[in-house]
C-alpha cells in the first residue's frame, strides 16, 4: 500500500505539473528506484537539488514548482480520497496492474490509479469487449457470449461503462459470476451513483472501480476520448464487438493496430451496417460469434497459435457458477482451471 503522505505529492505531480506522462515516469523512477528516495523528500529539496541531482531542465523545474504550490490542495484530495475508502497506487507499486504496464510502457502508462474495490483484480487475466453504444442485437449478444466464457475461465472483463456494448460486457460478467474493471471517464470521486449502483458488487470484490484522471474531474468527451487507451492497455485480449467508421471504438482500434496490438472484430453478418470489415482489412483478426479465429480473411499478422474452441475436451472444467459463487476465497486469489488452452487466441498466456 502506499504510504498515506505520499499520496499528496503523487496527485500535485500527476496533475498539476503540466509534465508529459512519460516525464512524471521517468521523474518517479529516478526518485524510487534510482536514487532510493521518497517524493516528499524530493519536494522538500532545492532548486539545485533538482537541477543537478535529477537532471531536470527549465520547463521541468517549472512544472515541479507549480505542483509544489498545489501541495496543499492536493493534500485535502488525498484526505478525502482516503476517508471515502479509495486506494491510490502509483506507477511503482507492486499493487499497479502489470499488463497495463505491459502494453502502455513507461511512455503511456498512467504515473497513478485511483480505485475503489478489489485491488487483485488488476493482477488477473483480462479481457475487453469494446464496441458501439448503438450496438445491434447480435453485438450485444456477442458480448454476452464472450463476458460468458471469459467469466467461466476466470478471466476479468474490462469495461469503459458507456452505454451499448461496455455496459452489456459489464452486467453480462456480474450475471455469470465474473470478475470487472469500470474504466472511468471522469475523476473517480465524480462517480457516486455508480458506487451506489454496485456497492454491492464491489464490496464481494467483484468490481474494481478505476480512474486515472484528477479524483474532482467531471465526466467530458475528451476524457472519455483519452480513457480507451486505458481500456485496452488493461486487457490482454481485446475484441470488438461492433464499430462505425468513426468515434471511440474505430480510433482505439486503429491506434491499437498501430501500436502493434491484436485485436479481433466479430465478422458481421450479411446486411449488417457497422465498419467492423473494414477493421479486417485494416489488420484485426477476424472471429465468429464464439470467438473463433476466421482463418484467411485477414491481413497476414503474428496471431497466437491456438484455437479459440469451445467444444469439448478433456482439460479439467472450471468450477460450476453456483459453487464459485459460493467460495469467499474467490476475491482474494481466485483459482485457474489447469489448462486454458481452448478458450481462444492468448487466453492460454
Amino acid at each position: 500500500m502506499t504510504e498515506k503522505k505520499e499520496i499528496p505529492y503523487l496527485i500535485a505531480l500527476t496533475h498539476s505539473s503540466k509534465l508529459r506522462i512519460e516525464q512524471i515516469n521517468a521523474l518517479l523512477v529516478k526518485i524510487i528506484h534510482e536514487k532510493q528516495s521518497s517524493l516528499e523528500e524530493f519536494f522538500q529539496g532545492s532548486e539545485n537539488l533538482w537541477k543537478h541531482e535529477f537532471n531536470l531542465g527549465e520547463k521541468e523545474l517549472s512544472g515541479i514548482k507549480a505542483a509544489k504550490v498545489e501541495l496543499p490542495n492536493s493534500s485535502f484530495i488525498a484526505e478525502d480520497l482516503l476517508a471515502q475508502g479509495y486506494d491510490v497506487i502509483p506507477l511503482y507499486s507492486p499493487e499497479y496492474s502489470k499488463t497495463l504496464k505491459d502494453n502502455l510502457k513507461a511512455k503511456s502508462s498512467p504515473p497513478i490509479l485511483y480505485v475503489k474495490g478489489n485491488k487483485q483484480i488488476l493482477q488477473e487475466e483480462s479481457i475487453a469487449i469494446v464496441g458501439s453504444r448503438d450496438a445491434s442485437e447480435i453485438s450485444l449478444r456477442f458480448t454476452d457470449n464472450l463476458a460468458k466464457m471469459a467469466s467461466e475461465k476466470y478471466k476479468v472483463v474490462v469495461s469503459g461503462f458507456a452505454k451499448g456494448v461496455d455496459k452489456q460486457a459489464l452486467d453480462s460478467a456480474l450475471k455469470y459470476k465474473g470478475h470487472s474493471i469500470i474504466v472511468l471517464p471522469q475523476g473517480i470521486m465524480t462517480f457516486d451513483s455508480g458506487i451506489k449502483n454496485y456497492y454491492t458488487q464491489i464490496v464481494e470484490g467483484d468490481v474494481l472501480v478505476l480512474s486515472t484522471f484528477f479524483p474532482k474531474a467531471p465526466w467530458s468527451v475528451q476524457l472519455a476520448m483519452g480513457r480507451n487507451p486505458y481500456i485496452y492497455g488493461l486487457a490482454k485480449n481485446i475484441f470488438v464487438a461492433e464499430s462505425g467508421a468513426d468515434g471511440g471504438t474505430w480510433s482505439g482500434v486503429i491506434n491499437g493496430l498501430r501500436k502493434g496490438r491484436i485485436i479481433y472484430v466479430r465478422r458481421p453478418e450479411p446486411g449488417e451496417s457497422n465498419a467492423n470489415l473494414e477493421l479486417i482489412d485494416k489488420g484485426a483478426i477476424p472471429v465468429d460469434f464464439d470467438g473463433n479465429i476466421i482463418k484467411g480473411e485477414h491481413r497476414k499478422v503474428d496471431e497466437p497459435t491456438s484455437e479459440y474452441s469451445t467444444e469439448s475436451s478433456n482439460q479439467e472444467k472450471p468450477q460450476n457458477s453456483e459453487a464459485k459463487k459460493g467460495e469467499k476465497a474467490k476475491h482474494t486469489n481466485r483459482k485457474k482451471p489447469a489448462e486454458d488452452s481452448q478458450f481462444g487466441m492468448d487466453f492460454s498466456n
